[in-house]
């Protein structure tokens, strides 16, 4: 089961990703863009998610993907349950295409090259 470590340890392993303090959460951000937030309780992570693909990953998996009814109906992120998150491999594909989205496009073409 992944947990709040596994998050910060892969975020951190991004290239130029930092962990902020926001809201009394940790962040973690590409060149001031957030990518990931871990929520309060440590059991899930906000990642970015294109509205049209969110729809259709909560409708695939609930128990893994869920937005927060009146808080993220506007916005391109949804929210993992760590618990229900395969396994670190996963959990890395999912910071890691969120990452690709915050990044600028340069930071993340030379990153997939790499």
């Amino acid at each position: 089961m992944a947990d709040a470590d596994d998050v910060r340890r892969i975020a951190l392993s991004l290239p130029e990703a930092v962990e902020k303090l926001a809201w009394g959460m940790p962040s973690f951000r590409v060149r001031g863009r957030s990518f990931a937030w871990l929520a309060e309780d440590d059991a899930s992570i906000s990642v970015k998610c294109p509205m049209h693909e969110r729809a259709e990953l909560i409708a695939a998996e609930p128990e893994k993907f869920f937005i927060r009814r009146g808080h993220d109906d506007n916005f391109a992120w949804m929210r993992v349950r760590l618990a229900a998150v395969d396994d670190i491999e996963e959990l890395r594909a999912i910071l890691l295409d969120s990452w690709r989205q915050a990044a600028p496009g340069q930071l993340a073409a030379s990153y997939e090259d790499a």
